[in-house]
């Protein structure tokens, strides 16, 4: 039984070490949702990736403090839960706000390892000792300066790189690219930059021979990417489309993408998280894990989660240092040479976090309490 003592919503404002450009726009620092749960000595992380504007998703960070401080946090900390899982049918009667849920479950799912004195990882179900890491380039000031890029990412390992795209960044980025590079693991994110106009346009793509191409329709569609798909060789990878098992299941059916992209976050949490993976696992659909500028805390919970056996494509888990000059946790999340991240064997996520670190970005807080619960 799971009886939690408090919950604690923290915001943390952190610069990247970079600028990050995708087709929503340009991103320079993030606002960042952190949850702490306490229970029977303990303490457990997750983190809100929803962003400052809702642009990839309906939710931000503001939403989502208002919904976990009148909803789902006085029903979690009432609740008596059996498992982690149970914080579905909990907060199954609040329509949406995904990315809220989520971080209160993935902290419980941390909770319940510390207690059972196991890796998050294997709590999940996982069953890699290390995963495969690719990486995600935004859009560059020039061609040049995205070459320089691309040179540093892969002398540091990563498997595979994903390039952020959109109308007028993409057909002379994707042919220098190749040039340079014939051979390597090469993938777009479109972020659902284009529209049935430039369907002619996008099956060129084929010449690039890229592993996949994420979202380049309505975030909100399977019909069309149904039609799209049918006009490529290469696959159509969905991310912004899935939102829970159901998604996926008609997104399959449809055939309107061959690869699905995971996050945590935007389905709601491991649990529904899990059910995706299984579901494409079932189907013979590869998945991988997305990324949302975590801290390392996000970014632990992506690591247990991309153990799972399905997670066969290298995901955007990458090294700390690539986003943060100093993340708030440790150790930092590194990539070998080789390009991959171990997978902790330690109890619960993993890292330990500097609270110290936390506690001088923290410009806002919140703490609910347990009303005492009454034994016979």
């Amino acid at each position: 039984m799971i009886n939690l003592d408090s919950i604690q919503l923290r915001e943390i404002n952190l610069p990247l070490s970079h600028p990050f450009e995708t087709s929503f726009g340009r991103t320079t620092a993030r606002r960042i949702l952190l949850i702490e749960l306490e229970a029977e000595g303990l303490t457990a992380w997750g983190e809100c990736v929803a962003g400052e504007h809702p642009y990839f998703s309906d939710e931000t960070i503001d939403t989502a403090w208002m919904i976990i401080a009148s909803e789902l946090a006085p029903r979690l900390l009432d609740a008596d839960l059996e498992t982690p899982g149970g914080c579905v049918d909990l907060f199954k009667q609040i329509r949406g706000h995904r990315m809220a849920k989520g971080a209160l479950e993935n902290a419980v799912w941390d909770l319940q390892a510390q207690i059972d004195g196991v890796p998050l990882a294997t709590l999940l179900g996982g069953v890699r000792s290390t995963i495969p890491c690719g990486v995600s380039i935004g859009i560059q000031p020039t061609p040049e300066q995205l070459m320089d890029k691309i040179e540093t990412e892969l002398a540091a390992g990563y498997q595979r790189i994903k390039l952020k795209c959109k109308p007028g960044w993409d057909n002379r980025i994707f042919e220098a690219v190749r040039k340079r590079w014939p051979d390597i693991l090469l993938s777009c994110d479109a972020n659902s930059a284009y529209r049935m106009k430039d369907f002619n346009h996008i099956a060129g793509w084929d010449e690039f021979q890229l592993l996949m191409i994420e979202q380049p329709l309505w975030y909100d569609d399977f019909y069309f990417h149904s039609l799209l798909q049918k006009r490529l060789d290469t696959a159509i990878c969905l991310d912004e489309s899935i939102r829970n098992r159901r998604d996926a299941l008609a997104a399959i059916d449809m055939e309107s993408c061959r690869i699905i992209n995971i996050k945590v976050g935007r389905v709601g949490g491991f649990s529904e998280a899990i059910a995706v993976h299984n579901a494409a696992a079932e189907r013979g659909i590869p998945v991988w894990c997305g990324g949302m500028l975590e801290t390392g805390i996000g970014r632990s919970h992506n690591i247990a989660l991309s153990s799972l056996s399905n997670f066969s494509l290298p995901g955007d888990v990458s090294a700390s240092a690539r986003y943060w000059s100093e993340d708030i946790i440790e150790p930092e999340v590194t990539v070998s040479p080789a390009g991959e991240i171990a997978v902790p064997t330690t109890a619960g996520r993993g890292f330990e976090v500097r609270r110290d670190r936390i506690e001088s970005l923290t410009v806002r807080r919140q703490t609910f309490h347990a009303r005492a619960r009454v034994t016979a």
